[in-house]
């Protein structure tokens, strides 16, 4: 970044008074064109991101001092104050944190990473109050004070440095900012906002008051403000408050998970979970608990109720943030949540783990393991609670008799659907990575089947619904719904009323190699191997099958030369209905769509050739039988069978000629 900042400066030097002018990188001033121009309509989110910003600059200056406890000087309290002054029109946040060196004050006031600038510029959506909250989720929540004023000045001195080499950045948020340094005695940052006329509004202690108790008051840190007292007015002057030098705590000054739940309002919950997330939207769940045995820890754990832009991101830094005896230590702690419920958000407090740990250490410590484990299970108690809630419409919907429901029932009806739309995929990863849980995730798992094309089928319902004598859970995986739904492989299924799971996600493949069977019951691809209905195909069907398969014989050995090289085999079927040809695997082998997918990423492919089968009772199929067109027929059933599961003829241009052929 300092790099960055060097490119984008352009240096007039004043050698009487030390300043520099800089440009703003061009991401930073497009960005700074945005913030003045279009979010004007939520004008108080800037003193939530700066409080946010001066927050973290006192755990970062926490945590440095675990190593170097000399950092807080004759400064021991961490704290933030927030005043205002009337007749200068100023608002100012200043906070006894880490503080900037001058260089840092360059870098990370004036650059940004460009990838995080066109981020935050992708997801603009035309509506403010939503845009607004992206302010903070994409790194740039300084520049929101440019939301209320027309100038800004920060004054700052890192730890550790003399008091000669304090900095003052000043900006009018336009093209440039200038960079000096200063004598500062005190170590931290403080940032002066010069309002605008239009936001004289927060020149206001109660105003101030109100906005650090909405947005604020879940951060552990004091947050002060000066006292206020009424004053009378003198020869027939209004009176006014005047401040008395006096500073008081605002805020609550404690971490939101420290408290006793019963003290906590659904509100606070919903707003701590905004603050750590930058998310505008309420959660869909969120569980608080005090953990006691082998190891002690407090876990505050959200489930959001959208997924994130980046969620199919595996490499991307995600988990809770992680304290250590009240004492922030790190913001992603992937070690504390299995990669496939990435999605969670929150807080771990430990009480066990050591102040100076790594994110190394976190891989191989035992609490750490008890803790990712209590975690898990306590993501999918959450999920299993939805789900049940869930099941209480469906249930209803259906006529049976329920039990009464209560109000906190009620507003969870719904929920698990929305959850699973937005993270089913991601949690289907659980089943190849989490063995131990495996059983409990295949029972959240949902599907859309041959009798609803709502993703809303467990593997339980489909079994409760299974006919007498179906002795499989059947299903088909495809790119789409359409593809699925109309699969030639589902005819025979269709035809004796028999339910089949549609899979659609990419990950199906790959999950259902871990889920072989559900509840005793084992899982069937209706695309895999031979089909074999058992006790639901009667002695009849299968008569007629062995005697269609003897009488077919000979064409079956021409059909077998013609396409050896397409194909391991071809045999007669009792699956299709209406299809003259399908595609199938043998058992063991990997499917069609599954094929597609390692070709399309560039991955290697297993060598495998798939098996045609042919409905003998078809009339394409029986026009095969001493055809002139024999060979060109054969490579038409074939490249048609591709093409109805979702797959493209190795050769189009020859299938089209053949078709050509033989419709002239």
């Amino acid at each position: 970044m300092a790099h960055a900042a060097r490119l984008h400066e352009s240096h007039q030097m004043d050698k009487m008074n030390n300043k520099q002018t800089h440009s703003f990188q061009a991401e930073v001033a497009q960005l700074l064109h945005l913030v003045t121009h279009s979010l004007y309509s939520n004008k108080e989110i800037f003193l939530r991101e700066l409080i946010s910003n001066a927050s973290d600059a006192c755990d970062k200056l926490r945590f440095e001092a675990l190593n170097d406890p000399s950092l807080y000087g004759d400064q021991p309290d961490l704290q933030v104050r927030v005043s205002f002054d009337k007749q200068a029109r100023t608002i100012t946040i200043a906070d006894t944190g880490i503080g900037m060196s001058e260089q840092e004050a360059i870098d990370h006031l004036g650059t940004i990473a460009k990838s995080g600038t066109r981020d935050f510029m992708s997801k603009l959506s035309g509506d403010q109050k939503a845009d607004s909250q992206l302010i903070g989720q994409f790194g740039v929540g300084f520049y929101s004070g440019f939301i209320v004023a027309d100038k800004i000045t920060v004054e700052s001195r890192r730890a550790g440095l003399p008091a000669n080499e304090g900095v003052r950045w000043v900006s009018g948020g336009s093209g440039d900012f200038e960079v000096e340094q200063i004598e500062r005695a005190e170590r931290g940052t403080s940032i002066t906002l010069h309002l605008r006329d239009d936001a004289q509004e927060f020149l206001n202690a109660w105003k101030l008051k109100q906005l650090i108790n909405k947005y604020s008051d879940h951060i552990s840190l004091p947050i002060l403000m000066e006292k206020e007292e009424w004053k009378e007015g003198e020869n027939d002057q209004p009176g006014e408050m005047v401040a008395t030098g006096e500073w008081e705590v605002v805020n609550q000054a404690s971490a939101l998970w420290t408290r006793p739940k019963k003290d906590i309002t659904d509100e606070q919950y919903i707003e701590f979970y905004k603050a750590i997330t930058h998310d505008n939207e309420a959660p869909l769940s969120w569980s608080h608990n005090r953990v006691e045995g082998n190891t002690e820890y407090t876990q505050l754990l959200y489930i959001p109720s959208h997924a994130p832009m980046d969620l199919w991101n595996r490499d991307k830094k995600a988990g809770v943030k992680l304290y250590v005896k009240r004492v922030f230590i790190m913001d992603d702690a992937e070690a504390l949540m299995p990669t496939y419920l990435r999605f969670v958000k929150g807080v771990i407090d430990s009480a066990d783990l050591p102040l100076n740990v790594s994110r190394e250490l976190l891989q191989e410590s035992r609490d750490v393991r008890l803790i990712r484990d209590g975690n898990t299970r306590r993501v999918l108690s959450m999920l299993e609670d939805l789900a049940k809630h869930d099941k209480h419409d469906a249930m209803a919907t259906e006529g049976d008799v329920v039990d009464v429901v209560s109000e906190d029932d009620k507003a969870k009806e719904g929920k698990y659907t929305k959850f699973y739309t937005e993270f089913g995929a991601v949690l289907k990863e659980g089943l190849g990575e989490d063995f131990s849980n495996g059983e409990r995730i295949a029972k959240l798992l949902r599907f859309a089947s041959t009798t609803s094309d709502a993703v809303v089928v467990s593997l339980a319902d489909y079994k409760a619904r299974m006919k007498e004598g179906q002795e499989a859970i059947y299903y088909i995986t495809a790119d789409t719904l359409a593809a699925a739904k109309n699969s030639p492989q589902l005819e025979v299924f269709k035809k004796k009323g028999i339910e089949v799971l549609l899979m659609t996600d990419r990950v199906d493949e790959w999950a259902l190699n871990y889920l072989t069977e559900f509840d005793g019951t084992p899982m069937q691809s209706v695309a895999k191997g031979a089909v074999d209905l058992g006790k639901l195909q009667d002695e009849e069907e299968k008569k007629a099958a062995q005697e269609a398969a003897e009488t077919f014989k000979p064409t079956l050995a021409k059909l077998k030369e013609a396409l050896k090289n397409e194909v391991e085999d071809v045999r007669v079927t009792t699956r299709l209905v209406d299809s003259p040809a399908c595609i199938v695997v043998q058992d063991g082998g990997i499917s069609s769509q599954l094929a597609r997918m390692l070709k399309q990423a560039g991955q290697p492919i297993p060598q495998s050739k798939p098996v045609l089968e042919v409905n003998p009772e078809h009339p394409l199929v029986k026009k095969l039988e001493g055809s002139v067109h024999f060979n060109d027929l054969a490579h038409i059933l074939f490249d048609q069978a591709l093409l109805a599961e979702g797959g493209l003829p190795e050769d189009p241009a020859a299938y089209v000629r053949r078709v050509n052929a033989l419709l002239v």
